[in-house]
């Protein structure tokens, strides 16, 4: 099975609760924290490497904190992930460098490329904005997504 970290589900969850605060100034990881019972220790760590990755604009100072480094419209799911897990690859063999004892013989390892640029592409399209839209979705009824993830299939 496919699975993102915990790590960088709470990154996506933290890039979510920056975009919808619309008051514009930083928000401490403590906030964020709280807000998604998120382990303090565990997300100020992720908030930094975010912030490394230039996703993020870090503030010092009495009122600091985080926030969105450019609109949530621009920021993707899949560099989110990127920044926090590194590169995704659904089989190692995938990699530029990847290596394999059957590579004179494999037949799915074209395939599986196809499978890894798809979750790829389909990650590229998921904006922070989109996060947002879909957690109101989910609060809808009828016709709301369903499975609790980036990727959902609508009943």
């Amino acid at each position: 099975m496919l699975r993102l970290t915990k790590k960088a589900d709470y990154g996506l969850m933290a890039l979510k609760y920056l975009a919808e605060q619309t008051d514009g100034s930083a928000h401490s990881a403590k906030d964020i924290a709280e807000a998604y019972h998120i382990p303090p220790q565990l997300l100020a760590k992720i908030l930094q490497t975010l912030a490394k990755a230039g996703l993020l604009v870090s503030h010092a100072g009495t009122n600091g904190g985080y926030a969105l480094s450019r609109s949530a419209t621009d920021i993707t799911a899949f560099e989110v992930i990127r920044a926090i897990d590194g590169p995704l690859f659904i089989t190692s063999c995938i990699t530029i460098h990847g290596t394999c004892d059957l590579a004179g013989h494999c037949t799915i390892k074209e395939p599986l490329r196809k499978v890894n640029d798809s979750i790829k592409d389909l990650l590229n399209g998921i904006r922070i904005a989109d996060l947002i839209e879909a957690g109101d979705a989910e609060h809808v009824g009828s016709g709301a997504p369903v499975g609790g993830g980036l990727v959902s299939i609508a009943v």
